[in-house]
């Protein structure tokens, strides 16, 4: 929502939004939504924005679930452009105990930033995940790492994300508190360790169960 951001600085609860592409956009205008509800009839209200979540149940259309699949099943890791887009990562439950904690103490109409102050470009972060699926996988060292392919760019695609999360710190004494060594681990161990889950949500089943429940 609040577009991209060069080398240096971070993403502050008063920068403005920027979105670029349809769909931070639509992220963008549900927050407008909020707060003029909240302008217009007094409706009590409270905003979060967080950075990139990863862990166990996501959907392996993102990247870590997706290359956790495609490395388990030795299929192609598609890399965007230069592989150099940075992104700030904070395991799922860290994000759920934030906000949980903005729910019950943070201020009427303020909005929250959520984040773990851990930057990481992708390629370093799929080369970490392949170091760690070979470990886990018992595989040569390097060997997963001979899946990664780089793919034309996609459009709107934000160069860098970085989350200034001293706001929450400091009012309601929110921190991370898994690192991201610790839940790349933890993630990597859920996946393997529920295959079948993995197998069904990719095959495309769920699909046919909502056409017969719903269409």
């Amino acid at each position: 929502m609040y577009g991209s951001l060069g080398a240096e600085g971070f993403f502050t609860e008063t920068t403005p939004y920027d979105p670029q592409s349809p769909y931070s956009a639509s992220k963008a205008a549900s927050d407008h939504f909020v707060r003029a509800y909240g302008n217009t009839y007094g409706l009590p209200f409270v905003i979060t924005n967080c950075s990139n979540n990863y862990g166990p149940n996501h959907f392996p259309e993102k990247l870590i679930p997706l290359f956790i699949n495609n490395i388990r099943n030795n299929k192609p890791l598609p890399v965007y452009g230069d592989g150099k887009y940075t992104r700030d990562w904070l395991y799922v439950l860290d994000h759920a105990r934030a906000i949980d904690m903005v729910f019950h103490g943070g201020r009427n109409g303020e909005t929250y930033n959520i984040g773990g102050f851990n930057e990481w470009q992708n390629i370093e972060l799929v080369k970490l995940l392949c170091k760690e699926m070979d470990e886990k996988l018992g595989r040569i060292p390097g060997e997963s790492e001979k899946l990664i392919s780089y793919i034309k760019d996609r459009p709107g695609h934000d160069r860098r994300y970085a989350i200034d999360a001293n706001k929450i710190n400091k009012e309601l004494g929110w921190y991370p508190s898994v690192t991201f060594e610790e839940g790349l681990s933890k993630t990597i161990d859920w996946y393997l360790a529920n295959e079948e889950w993995l197998n069904h949500v990719t095959s495309g089943n769920y699909q046919k169960y909502y056409k017969q429940q719903y269409l």
